[in-house]
């Protein structure tokens, strides 16, 4: 076992929930991830909003890292790649640009999210398979919002969940991977977003993003 990573099974498969906050399935070569937003700090500073620079940086890098460390073959991009026409910017353009050049071999898809919806036409330089439709592989479905399908285990974004931690005094808000009963909803990708309290039922499965590690708690 790789540390920090999370191995389960699902509907009969081995994955690897990763600290990146990315899904590995490592036999079809498969990454996927969720809520990546890019641009959202750049459509905020246009509404004079001042935040930090470096977000789509450090996204970039950590999506990196995620991709050399699995050597996967194929990137999913489970929903809301872009947060608005706004913040998809010449210099954003660019510096993705400049990311896909370094995975050049790379197959990436898109599945649109609701947020997608506001870019009717992705960078034809960013070279991605963009799909309106939900994405059906073995025995997943990959599609952007946590609705179940018949047939199928469900490995969805959209709610951004988080998990609270309490330990004597000590109180923790993380992001998770939220597995439940036929539908899996992957954590926010980028660090830069808002999150959903979790509401754990019987059967789900909750797994933490604690720095370098997953961890179910």
């Amino acid at each position: 076992m790789v540390p920090g990573r999370c191995q389960t099974r699902v509907a009969d498969a081995d994955v690897e929930l990763l600290p990146e906050r990315a899904l590995h399935w490592p036999q079809a070569g498969v990454l996927a991830v969720a809520d990546l937003h890019w641009g959202k700090t750049e459509s905020f500073q246009q509404h004079g909003i001042p935040l930090p620079l470096g977000v789509l940086e450090d996204d970039l890098a950590r999506l990196s890292s995620a991709l050399t460390a699995t050597g996967a073959r194929r990137l999913l991009l489970v929903g809301d790649l872009v947060h608005s026409r706004q913040g998809l910017t010449a210099d954003v353009i660019s510096r993705v640009n400049a990311w896909r050049e370094n995975h050049a071999s790379l197959e990436v898809v898109l599945i649109r999210g609701n947020h997608d919806r506001h870019v009717p036409t992705l960078p034809p330089t960013w070279r991605m398979e963009d799909r309106e439709d939900a994405l059906d592989e073995g025995p997943f479905r990959f599609a952007h919002h946590p609705e179940p399908a018949a047939g199928r285990y469900v490995w969805a974004g959209h709610l951004h969940p988080m998990v609270r931690l309490t330990g004597g005094a000590d109180r923790l808000r993380l992001p998770c991977f939220h597995l439940r009963p036929g539908v899996g909803v992957l954590p926010a990708f980028s660090a830069f977003t808002g999150g959903l309290d979790v509401r754990r039922g019987k059967k789900d499965r909750v797994y933490a993003v604690a720095g370098t590690a997953v961890v179910e708690v």
